[in-house]
Parts: structure tokens; sequence; C-alpha cells
């Protein structure tokens, strides 16, 4: 479990996954987070795998990419500190649909899916809010990937 300090607080409440937590809630969560550490080049996740947990990102850099059907890899994003991911195998309870590499020494919080259930039976209210977090950035991320179709499609007309 990770320690609480004002420092970790305030870094955890800028990002999008625990805005809106009281303090109280906030450290609920917090005593569920596993520091994990991962050295440049590491795979943190990868495609096809099973998943019961997620991640926020503490420090570091990540790159995350899938395979396509030509067995070809194809750059999704970059991952930087306040970033998480893995969150859709909470969601959807499938396997892992994308891999994720540490491209520098990285530090990551880990939430798993038991301890993400303990939330919701400690403080509903915070599961709630978390729940929304994730559906929002959810949205952010399709948008995104909308207008990179969208533009991608038009370049094409052109």
């Amino acid at each position: 479990m990770t320690a609480s300090s004002p420092d970790l607080k305030a870094f955890l409440l800028a990002t999008p996954f625990f805005g809106g937590l009281t303090d109280p809630s906030l450290d609920l969560l917090i005593s569920m987070l596993v520091e994990r550490n991962f050295d440049a080049g590491a795979t943190v996740v990868a495609e096809g795998e099973p998943g019961r947990s997620m991640f926020i990102v503490k420090s570091g850099r990540l790159a995350v990419s899938k395979r396509a059907d030509s067995g070809s890899v194809i750059p999704i994003s970059t991952l930087r500190p306040g970033d998480f991911f893995g969150e859709m195998t909470l969601i959807e309870m499938q396997n892992r649909s994308a891999t994720v590499v540490a491209e520098s020494q990285t530090v990551l919080y880990e939430l798993t899916a038991p301890n993400l259930y303990a939330c919701y039976k400690a403080d509903i209210h915070a599961y709630v809010i978390v729940l929304q977090n994730i559906n929002r950035e959810l949205c952010r991320r399709l948008r995104r990937a909308d207008d990179r179709f969208a533009g991608h499609i038009v370049g094409e007309d052109n």
C-alpha cells in the first residue's frame, strides 16, 4: 500500500482519475494503491493478457500500442505523469486492449479490481465519482480517436 502525504494527495487530486474526491475518500483510495517501478523498456501490460488492475502514472513516460492484423505495431498514444490506463479491464472485464511499455524509468500506482470493489463497499460516493471520472476520460479518448479518424479520412479524400 502507498503512504499518504500532502504532495501525493495534491498530485492525485490533479489527475483526472481522482478529481472531485473528498479528503477521506482520497485517503481510502490512497490506502489501496500499490507503487510499482518499471525500468525503461519494460512491458507493463501486454495486449490480450488478462487484466485485473489499472495504473496511474506518477513519473516516467510510457508508449501505448496495438498490434494490427498484419502483425505490425501501431502506436496509439504516449502516457505521462497524471495519466491513467488499464481502466477498461475493470469496467468490461475483458483482456488488455493494448500493450504499454515504459520508455523511461517509470513509477506507477496500481489499483486492483478487488480494491476498487472494496471502495464500492466502503464508500459508494467515492466509487461513483471514480467511475464518473473514468467515463469522462474514456469519452475524451473517444473524441480524440474520432477526430483522428475523421482527419485521416478527410486527408485521404484530398
